[in-house]
C-alpha cells in the first residue's frame, strides 16, 4: 500500500461519511504538507482532517482576524469541529487540550 492509499484508508476510518470533495481536500493536504511528511498515515490524516474542519468549516480564521489568540479561537470552535466529526461518523473528537 502506498502513502496515498494508507492516508485515504485512515481518512475513511476517521470520517466514514465525509463528503467526497472534502475527502479529496483532506487527503491532498495530508500528502502535500511538509509538516506531515514524516508523520504516520493515521496521524497525517487526523491532523489534516482537523485542520480542514477548523479552517474551512468554522469561524476560526474570523476569530483570529478579530484579535482572538490561537488558544481562545480553538476553544470557541471546539464544539463546531466535534459536531462536524460526529456528522461525518468519526469515532474521535478533538479534545480541549489538543
Amino acid at each position: 500500500m502506498n502513502r496515498r492509499e494508507a492516508i485515504e484508508s485512515a481518512v475513511r476510518i476517521l470520517a466514514p461519511r465525509i463528503p467526497r470533495h472534502e475527502f479529496e481536500a483532506v487527503t491532498d493536504h495530508a500528502l502535500g504538507s511538509r509538516g506531515l511528511h514524516a508523520a504516520s498515515p493515521e496521524t497525517a490524516a487526523w491532523l489534516s482532517l482537523t485542520a480542514y474542519i477548523r479552517h474551512r468549516l468554522t469561524d476560526y480564521d474570523s476569530l483570529l482576524e478579530d484579535g482572538y489568540d490561537v488558544e481562545s479561537a480553538r476553544f470557541f470552535v471546539l464544539d463546531d469541529m466535534n459536531a462536524v466529526l460526529e456528522e461525518w461518523g468519526s469515532p474521535r473528537r478533538v479534545l480541549e487540550e489538543e
